[in-house]
């Protein structure tokens, strides 16, 4: 439950930062959005970003509710800092705090060009060697982060190819497809957003043969990325991401203010 749980809060509070300056002044934006299991509302998230030339900061919060919360509570904080490399955000740091009912666990991970140099999960977890995928050092070279990693700047192809990720303890590629633009409206953004679908292909820090793994590996998500009006850099503004439990969706109802 932790494991899964804390997989679909990271692909949650990866939908975050939505807007950054062409020029060199520092610009503010925090977005919103609910969650939803189907009809019934079960978070929200929401997120600030600060853009400065080509430095960034982008924090992000999860909180659980309605059924979820009758089960267990869930919440998570993330922040990650870094700077715009070429067609990509790289992050220096990335952190996420995440919280299962009574349970916590921090995941600290420093980056330097792209190369992960130290992480640390406070407290360590429990894992047995049985089936378990260990990460290699190879897999720690030429990753991003989950937040960073779905946000793309002006002028980058949206959606063309594999984004690696590495959160802190799971290795894996998400493989985007270009599948066209629609129209869509919320607080703060009227406008065409591009359509991707989004394939999780776990590589290595993971459990073989979890059912839940195992199905969010068979089952495209789908993703809609919107630059927001004075915005630099395209991210989601919505996503729909099949699970066992029913389709999840991820819907910005205030984007880029």
């Amino acid at each position: 439950m932790f494991r899964l749980s804390r997989l679909l809060v990271g692909i949650l509070l990866a939908y975050g930062a939505s807007a950054g300056a062409s020029s060199a002044k520092e610009v503010k934006s925090v977005s919103e959005y609910n969650i939803t299991l189907g009809i019934l509302p079960i978070g929200s998230a929401s997120f600030s970003s600060e853009f400065d030339g080509n430095g960034y900061k982008i924090n992000g919060i999860f909180k659980s509710g309605g059924i979820v919360n009758i089960i267990k509570r869930v919440s998570a904080e993330t922040n990650v800092a870094g700077r715009i490399t070429g067609d990509r955000l790289q992050a220096d740091r990335y952190n996420l705090v995440y919280r299962l009912g009574d349970r916590t666990r921090i995941y600290d991970v420093t980056y330097r060009n792209g190369n992960v140099t130290d992480t640390t999960i406070k407290p360590a977890p429990r894992r047995s060697p049985e089936n378990w995928v260990p990460v290699t050092p190879k897999d720690l070279r030429s990753v991003l982060d989950p937040l960073s990693g779905l946000i793309f700047p002006e002028g980058a192809k949206v959606c063309a190819g594999r984004v690696p990720v590495y959160d802190g303890e799971s290795r894996m590629d998400l493989l985007l497809k270009n599948e066209g633009t629609k129209p869509y409206e919320t607080k703060g953004f009227k406008g065409e957003v591009i359509v991707c679908t989004v394939r999780y292909v776990p590589k290595s820090g993971f459990k073989k043969g979890r059912s839940d793994i195992e199905y969010l590996k068979k089952t495209p998500m789908e993703v809609w990325f919107a630059k927001a009006d004075r915005g630099t850099v395209y991210a989601p503004i919505y996503a729909h991401i099949p699970t066992r439990m029913g389709p999840l969706y991820i819907t910005a109802v205030r984007y880029g203010g």
